[in-house]
């Protein structure tokens, strides 16, 4: 069914939409947007832009960390990087110990937008650079501000540098320790120090685990099972156990004059293209059905562009999801473009008129990934058990990191990185 609306509704929703909760930064110190003037944060490994925030010490990769400002004007900005320990908690190093230089830099590369319907301005960091060589492995926290007002956090983005010390290897099963090719998926990992100098891999290490690029269900791993000479082995831990999920929905919004995959309709409601996406439906209850997803990735994209940093346009984008309301927890929009985050930008609104979920989001044009995840009234930890379903069948991807301290040591090396992926 076709969605009509009026003028003034769509100028309300759009004013909700736009609308960004300046919510404080935790001891986690995540990748968060807190102005409601910045939109489509992207942190991508150049030349790669399937790889992790990840640049390897004295290596040759370099960090681009992309972002618009809403407007016709350009800001004058600043960035500074913080050193983290592994829990992204703030570290105890000093400046001096972790860069040379000064802990700040103004960003000069930037561009108006060009032929849109919306301005703004898009801004690049590209790290290393001139004012930033960096000494040491280990988690870091780039944050940008006006350079007037350096305690006005516009954005602060999560990086990591790794030493490519040690190697990670391991499995991902379906049959696992508490069902065989049902819902769940099992880890068994092997993570060789030979190159490391590690004192004491038993107590050591500490290794973290994430699916998907998700926070909210990411493991963290003290002990392994066991030693084998350099090798230490992670397997039959109850931890590495994870909901299978189902693959990523996606959506298109690469062309105004045409519907992209995933959208049903466009409607022009000066000054916004209106993007209609096709009407979901749970899929927990379906059977598996396989797709080619980049994992929650999304990638600013408009089909007829030569820069579409700046050639792409900003569109008012509808996500509608056919479901009951749920009285015990909350619908939320889960991938890149939203941040991981389970906040009031993410979260779906139950209409009841509709008797669906629904959310309008401006977003750049783009090739997106999503999926919905559901969060139980005093959980954390988003759930696909009630919308996607899942699948033992599911590609997820895995990256393990590996940070090691001695006894001692003052802050947490970022040893090695590795990516395992399941149904391959």
């Amino acid at each position: 069914m076709r969605l009509l609306l009026t003028k003034r509704i769509l100028a309300t929703v759009a004013v909700i939409a736009y609308a960004v909760i300046a919510i404080s930064a935790a001891v986690d110190n995540p990748t968060m947007i807190f102005s409601p003037d910045v939109r489509s944060l992207t942190v991508n490994i150049e030349r790669d832009r399937l790889a992790p925030p990840v640049l390897t010490l004295g290596g040759n990769d370099r960090l681009v960390v992309g972002f618009d400002v809403m407007g016709d004007e350009r800001l004058y900005l600043r960035y500074s990087i913080d050193y983290c320990n592994a829990d992204w908690s703030d570290g105890e190093l000093v400046d001096t110990e972790v860069f040379d230089g000064f802990n700040y830099a103004d960003i000069e590369d930037y561009a108006f937008s060009r032929a849109t319907t919306v301005h703004y301005v898009h801004y690049t960091i590209t790290l290393p650079n001139r004012d930033f060589e960096f000494r040491i492995s280990g988690n870091y926290l780039l944050r940008v501000y006006p350079e007037d007002d350096p305690d006005n956090t516009l954005l602060q983005v999560r990086f990591m540098i790794q030493e490519g010390a040690v190697s990670v290897g391991g499995t991902v099963t379906s049959r696992t320790d508490i069902d065989y090719n049902d819902a769940h998926q099992q880890l068994s990992l092997e993570i060789d120090t030979r190159n490391a100098r590690v004192r004491d891999a038993n107590t050591d290490l500490r290794v973290v685990v994430s699916q998907n690029g998700r926070q909210d269900n990411a493991v963290v791993l003290s002990h392994p099972t066991r030693l084998m000479g350099t090798r230490a082995i992670y397997e039959h831990i109850p931890a590495l156990i994870f909901p299978a999920g189902n693959e990523y929905r996606r959506m298109e919004t690469v062309n105004n004059l045409y519907p992209g995959m995933g959208v049903d309709h466009i409607e022009y409601h000066a000054p916004w293209y209106h993007h209609i996406l096709n009407l979901d439906k749970p899929r927990a209850h379906r059977e598996y059905q396989y797709d080619s997803t980049q994992h929650g990735r999304y990638f600013i994209r408009e089909y007829n562009s030569e820069n579409s940093d700046v050639e792409a346009d900003y569109n008012l984008v509808l996500f509608s999801l056919d479901l009951s309301q749920i009285p015990d927890g909350e619908v939320y929009l889960d991938g890149d473009f939203m941040l991981r985050r389970f906040d009031s930008t993410s979260r779906m609104d139950y209409n009841p008129s509709t008797g669906r979920y629904e959310k309008l989001l401006p977003l750049k044009q783009g090739a997106y990934n999503y999926q919905y995840l559901v969060v139980t009234d005093g959980s954390s930890t988003g759930s696909s058990d009630y919308i996607e379903g899942n699948h033992y069948q599911t590609v997820n991807e895995y990256l393990v990191y590996v940070y090691y301290r001695a006894p001692g040591d003052r802050y947490d090396r970022l040893l090695g990185v590795g990516a395992l992926f399941s149904g391959r």
